[in-house]
């Protein structure tokens, strides 16, 4: 990716970043939704020198960026697109955060297969495929005990940010979209995505 791309992809998510923050449904669970943006656009900024990924990673970073603004405007349960998904597919409620957390386990995989095989730290395909699919669960894991921490902290005022919507599976429905978000992933973009760590792999 040249810089010029690199720079309209930072453009867009900033112009994204405050679209969504103009005027949200509901300001903390903006913040929360959205944290993981202001965290992970930092540290792109500060390694894409030291530690420059692939095309196709950065692509994905600012796909799963624009679901969690997006989601954050409106909250989950409130997203327009989820209730178009919901009537389309006649569903009992607005699935747009299974979308969110399908794009958990979708781009965390690839970054994690980027870093295991760039690192050279693994061995064999079926233990790279093991391995990331172990973290994305575990990462998917982790956001649902940070839900759980806002669940307690907020009491009420967190059910904007959990979007659960009476579900009492909702957390395990959200760790199988992540998981279906990674196996995607390894089955769709492995091989692209091995192209272009060979690009980047040269001088």
């Amino acid at each position: 990716m040249t810089s010029h791309q690199k720079l309209l992809l930072l453009l867009l998510t900033l112009v994204l970043l405050v679209l969504s923050g103009w005027q949200p449904y509901d300001r903390v669970t903006w913040l929360l939704e959205v944290a993981p943006v202001l965290i992970v656009l930092p540290l792109l900024l500060l390694s894409q020198r030291s530690y420059p990924l692939t095309s196709l990673l950065y692509l994905c970073i600012f796909l799963h960026g624009a679901v969690l603004m997006l989601g954050g405007a409106y909250t989950y349960a409130r997203v327009p697109l989820g209730f178009d998904l919901q009537q389309w597919f006649d569903l009992s409620r607005n699935p747009y955060d299974k979308i969110g957390h399908f794009f958990q386990g979708f781009v965390p995989a690839l970054a994690c297969r980027e870093i295991l095989l760039r690192g050279h730290h693994v061995q064999g395909k079926k233990m790279l495929v093991f391995l990331v699919i172990c973290v994305v669960l575990a990462v998917s894991a982790s956001y649902e005990l940070i839900e759980w921490g806002a669940a307690l902290a907020l009491g009420q005022g967190a059910d904007e940010f959990l979007g659960t919507q009476g579900d009492p599976w909702d957390t395990q429905s959200d760790m199988f979209f992540a998981l279906m978000g990674a196996v995607s992933a390894l089955l769709l973009l492995s091989p692209l995505h091995d192209r272009q760590l060979g690009r980047l792999a040269r001088p």
